[in-house]
């Protein structure tokens, strides 16, 4: 190994492993994926929540921390912060072979990432709505014949089934189209989050036609999802982070028949701390 693979190395264990998990497949993804080649040219730009804080030089080591980095300062996009992206895949779990939708892809770090896992008998569709970004994106991710690029709004374009989606952008309720997307066993794993503050990584696994199971990854925040807001139910969202247990979340209905097991209500859908069955 040369030196900088050799930081790559350490770094990629470093997240799995702080994401709880030894899953040697992403470490050898997050190992095998040069961070340098998709966030443009150094010094960069490292977010510390109130803003931005410049790198001390362009040296690619730099980038093989646990830190997010400015792709677009003006708009506040990020290349996510690594450890919690590990958390995500390492929760959804992509397997060899399988076909998975990247929305809000940015630059394509992690849609790289999550190529490397389904392996170039599977694919990825990677969506960002950015045209800048999409550009940047398309050209870093011409190497790799199994991704496909698209400048489009994640709320609008036809989805093409599959069997895990993987969103990079707030959502405040999951959309029909991306529910109705998953084959019988995916996944989707999105970003459920209020308009104000810290919201919760939502995985969602299509267990039949009508039943899918539910779990909250962990606490997450993200830029909003265009297309996918609505303001009465970040208020329901916010409501329900506020005041219910995030272990607690079982299922996802798709009707509008919440009960006493509602965990947060929305229209057309609910999450319950009841099991799913079909």
């Amino acid at each position: 190994m040369n030196p900088i693979e050799d930081f790559r190395g350490f770094y990629a264990r470093f997240i799995v492993k702080s994401a709880g998990s030894s899953d040697e497949r992403l470490m050898a993804a997050f190992s095998a994926v040069p961070r340098e080649d998709y966030v443009g040219t150094g010094p960069w730009q490292v977010f510390v929540g109130s803003g931005y804080l410049p790198t001390i030089s362009s040296d690619p080591r730099l980038l093989y921390q646990d830190i997010v980095i400015g792709l677009a300062t003006d708009r506040g996009i990020n290349n996510g912060q690594p450890s919690l992206h590990a958390r995500c895949l390492a929760a959804c779990a992509p397997r060899s072979g399988e076909h998975a939708i990247h929305i809000g892809a940015g630059t394509g770090y992690y849609t790289a990432v999550l190529a490397r896992l389904v392996g170039t008998q599977g694919g990825v569709f990677a969506l960002e709505i950015e045209p800048d970004l999409a550009a940047r994106a398309r050209n870093n991710l011409a190497h790799l014949p199994n991704v496909s690029v698209s400048c489009a709004s994640a709320a609008e374009v036809s989805l093409p089934d599959c069997d895990l989606i993987y969103v990079n952008a707030g959502a405040t309720h999951p959309l029909p189209s991306w529910l109705d997307a998953l084959n019988i066993g995916g996944r989707l794993i999105f970003p459920l989050t209020p308009n104000e503050g810290f919201g919760c990584m939502l995985l969602v696994t299509r267990t039949s036609e009508s039943a899918y199971a539910a779990s909250i990854v962990t606490r997450a925040a993200f830029i909003p999802c265009i297309g996918a807001r609505d303001d009465a139910m970040s208020r329901a969202v916010a409501a329900a982070l506020e005041s219910q247990s995030l272990k607690s979340v079982r299922s996802l209905r798709r009707d509008d028949s919440a009960d006493e097991t509602a965990w947060c209500t929305g229209s057309g859908w609910w999450l319950s701390t009841v099991e799913a069955t079909a």
